[in-house]
């Protein structure tokens, strides 16, 4: 039988059995659910059970929901807690958030809210569980120039800037900043500026007061007020138009918001890490980006290389994202042969770390043991890996466009076992089209 993945386990804590049979029926088959019907229950399963996160009701009778959260974070400081309350109030959700729980739901919720809750919060938490310094794997000299930079900016308050490709582990830095820094037992909240609807950013951002707009049938709190006293990371900040640039630099100077639709101001004290996969320089030349806003943001500047000029760092981290996966998958692969690590060495990562990662989970998911070998990478990886031993540049253009096609072909034949089908339909050409063009460049059936 092979090792599946494990299922996060959810603990549902609510007085109402229906309420605890709706969270059961929403999240069954994506999670392990656990339901308890009041704190003391809770506090027994969250010490006898693995559990990643809690949902937990607010108004309870004996314990209510903000004494049992206390007792959690008393227990497990990094164990993610969502509220759950009947009552939208702005100073509950403030308090839970103060307090420690990773955010807050209203009653009534659908199903698609839970589960985005859900997941956002296990991403947090694996967020968290990866921000320990020694896991920022690498010994890139440029790298080490960055670790120098964190190591002072924890210490303090700036407000950073973090630019690199998609993929270069922008959001881990900025995690490793929040949770080495003071504000570490309070909120980190992210944001992808890029993702969330123009018409909707402002609210997300400041929040909004009932009435609103059309849809506002509810106060909500924005994400500067749930991250006061903590840090907002504003990921792809170079999405903001230029509206909104300005009122983010007010409330960077004055350090106060004002919901969509409210008459009072209110006081946040937010640490701001940024980052951007485009040069804002450029932005501001071109009159996209605000210049007092981009020096603003720019204090401390970080900028994160790409994998592809971080070679010497690729085996490291392999082998550092082999051992997550062999205990996420509770597998014992032995490691990658130097064959294999040459190869991954060779590739050009346009996906930067974020594709290695999925690389080397995909790689632990499909073998159940030994070592990993060239011919079990993916198939780009494995072709631009045997082209790159095979291909000498010499002779004339005529020869060496044959001698590639013949060495193409041959990697191919070599990653399907000789099959000559598949073969054939991983080239994209008819089976007999492949004999002949075998038969003309002197390759063995």
């Amino acid at each position: 039988m092979h090792n599946t993945k494990k299922l996060p386990g959810i603990l549902v804590v609510d007085d109402e059995p229906a309420v605890l049979e709706t969270f059961k029926t929403i999240l069954d088959g994506r999670f392990k659910v656990l339901t308890a019907g009041d704190g003391k229950e809770a506090l027994e399963k969250i010490a006898a059970e693995s559990i990643d996160l809690v949902f937990l009701d607010i108004k309870m009778p004996d314990m209510d929901g903000m004494q049992v959260l206390r007792r959690i974070k008393e227990y497990d400081e990094n164990l993610c807690v969502v509220m759950a309350t009947a009552t939208d109030s702005a100073r509950t959700a403030v308090e839970a958030m103060q307090s420690g729980a990773c955010n807050y739901i209203t009653k009534p919720f659908g199903p698609d809210k839970v589960i985005a809750l859900a997941e956002e919060a296990l991403e947090r938490k694996k967020g968290r569980e990866e921000i320990r310094f020694d896991n920022i794997v690498g010994k890139n000299k440029e790298m080490m120039g960055i670790y120098k930079i964190v190591g002072k900016v924890v210490k303090n308050n700036a407000t950073i800037l973090i630019s690199g490709e998609s993929g270069t582990g922008k959001e881990l830095i900025a995690r490793a900043i929040h949770f080495n820094n003071p504000r570490r037992h309070k909120p980190f909240i992210a944001i992808n500026c890029a993702s969330i609807p123009e018409n909707l950013l402002e609210s997300e951002l400041f929040g909004h007061e009932k009435g609103a707009f059309t849809d506002a049938t509810n106060q909500k709190l924005g994400m500067f007020e749930l991250a006061d006293e903590g840090t907002l990371f504003l990921d792809e900040i170079s999405g903001l138009r230029l509206d909104m640039q300005g009122k983010l630099l007010r409330v960077l100077e004055e350090k106060e918001i004002r919901r969509v639709g409210g008459t009072t101001t209110i006081k946040v004290d937010v640490r701001i890490i940024s980052a951007t996969n485009i040069d804002l320089k450029e932005a501001v030349r071109q009159g996209k980006f605000r210049e007092d806003l981009y020096y603003r943001l720019n204090v401390v500047p970080i900028h994160l290389p790409p994998l592809r000029e971080r070679k010497e760092d690729i085996p490291l981290l392999a082998e550092h994202f082999l051992e997550v996966y062999n205990r996420a998958f509770g597998k014992r692969i032995e490691g990658l042969s130097k064959e294999a690590l040459e190869y991954l060495t060779d590739y050009g990562w346009p996906g930067n770390i974020r594709e290695l990662k999925n690389t080397i989970e995909h790689l632990v998911a499909l073998k159940d043991n030994g070592v990993i070998r060239p011919e079990e990478l993916p198939f780009d990886i494995f072709i631009k890996g045997s082209l790159t031993k095979r291909f000498r540049a010499e002779g004339a253009l005529k020869d060496a466009c044959k001698d590639f096609e013949r060495q193409y072909i041959e990697a191919v034949l070599e990653r399907v076992g000789g099959n000559q089908i598949k073969a054939a339909k991983a080239l994209g050409i008819h089976r007999n089209a492949l004999f002949n063009k075998m038969k003309s460049l002197g390759l063995k059936e």
